[in-house]
């Protein structure tokens, strides 16, 4: 295992800046996920890291060895690629073995450790295969039991799972995380994929721009995010924003929209928000916190707004239901057979202790579940 120190990192091609100054602090053992939409960095951050790209300011530091001017081959870091990179002449067995020969390990040694790697991975009965008669999946399960054989002191995976179809895909989630819990090793992975960050990571890194964006266990960001950009990308179907004012209902406050519509908020906010009376906020809820009202289901915290359902979308175990609040097309998470046919008219609860409100300017949140 290894601890992996990044410092001021800063990466550019030729006027275009790729990360613009990264600081990351990743524990021994810990499975890192950088994550966010194309174009932010993270794939170059991953390569730099790997010694594939040359920073052009700032420190890499693994186990507190500065990396910047050692060669990727002495890094002892070991890299799972989107392509598979598998050598197409050589059966499984010398595609896992490649690495341990090219080191000139023990013939006994290569053959034990390509048979741990293939049990691990539940591809014994492959190793006299050529790559081209393996599936996607299993091409990956090669590469991946290549890096494993390496016992190196950090594992980089970059976009392994997007050359998959969904059903791999779910698939080898779960084997990526039941191999680390089994061999406990560093591991940074990046992906575009915010299915993925959720489930693997012990810690997300999500970047925008070249820079962290925010950082933190997968359900802080998502119930706790810091911007309008954390509330976005996590979640899918994706959280709804709405313009909104914050204005005094009674004793209380309610968000209120441009077509009049309002939603009371719980009083555990009132004393933190009693100050923004009259600000204009994006009011930000998830699909999931909206459902319909039926007699007596309501709870604490809850607010009820009638509404017209105009777009019906099953997807058999769920329904999505999309109706305009405030002039915004609005999604909601129904149970299947709560709405059958757009035009229908119902009720609606919505969760006001798990929306965020957000500054529309700055885009920071400026309230969410915690607070």
């Amino acid at each position: 295992m290894a601890r992996l120190k990044i410092s001021g990192l800063k990466k550019s091609y030729g006027k275009v800046p790729a990360v613009r100054g990264v600081d990351l602090d990743i524990s021994e053992g810990e499975f890192t996920v950088l994550v966010g939409p194309s174009g932010c960095g993270k794939s170059t951050l991953l390569r730099t890291i790997a010694g594939l790209e040359e920073a052009d300011d700032g420190s890499i530091e693994i186990d507190g060895e500065l990396v910047n001017d050692v060669r990727p081959r002495d890094r002892n870091v070991a890299m799972v690629f989107q392509n598979y990179a598998l050598y197409p002449y050589m059966n499984v067995f010398e595609n896992i073995a490649f690495g341990l020969r090219a080191r000139k390990a023990p013939k006994n040694q290569v053959k034990d450790q390509v048979q741990r790697a293939a049990e691990m991975l539940g591809i014994t009965s492959l190793l006299e295969r050529l790559p081209r008669e393996l599936s996607g999946g299993q091409r990956q399960r090669v590469a991946i039991g290549r890096a494993i054989v390496r016992e190196a002191r950090l594992f980089l995976f970059d976009e392994p799972l997007s050359n998959l179809d969904a059903q791999l895909r779910d698939e080898m989630r779960s084997e990526i995380k039941r191999l680390h819990q089994d061999i406990g090793k560093t591991m940074v992975y990046v992906t575009h994929d915010q299915i993925e960050a959720m489930t693997l990571a012990d810690r997300i890194v999500l970047m925008k721009d070249g820079l962290i964006e925010q950082q933190g266990m997968p359900l802080e960001l998502f119930e706790r995010p810091a911007t309008r950009f954390v509330a976005g990308f996590l979640g899918s179907p994706a959280m709804n924003f709405i313009p909104a004012t914050l204005k005094r209902k009674g004793t209380g406050i309610a968000m209120v929209f441009d077509d009049g519509a309002a939603l009371a908020l719980p009083a555990s906010r009132k004393a933190s928000l009693s100050g923004s009376v009259g600000r204009a906020v994006l009011f930000g809820v998830r699909p999931e916190h909206i459902e319909r009202s039926r007699k007596g289901s309501a709870r604490p915290g809850q607010a009820r707004l009638k509404v017209t359902i105009d777009l019906v979308q099953p997807t058999g175990p769920r329904t999505y239901g999309t109706f305009l609040l405030g002039g915004v097309e609005t999604v909601a998470e129904l149970e299947v057979h709560d709405v059958e046919r757009p035009g229908e008219s119902l009720a609606l609860l919505f969760d006001m202790n798990r929306i965020v409100i957000i500054d529309p300017e700055t885009e920071l949140v400026i309230s969410h579940s915690g607070t």
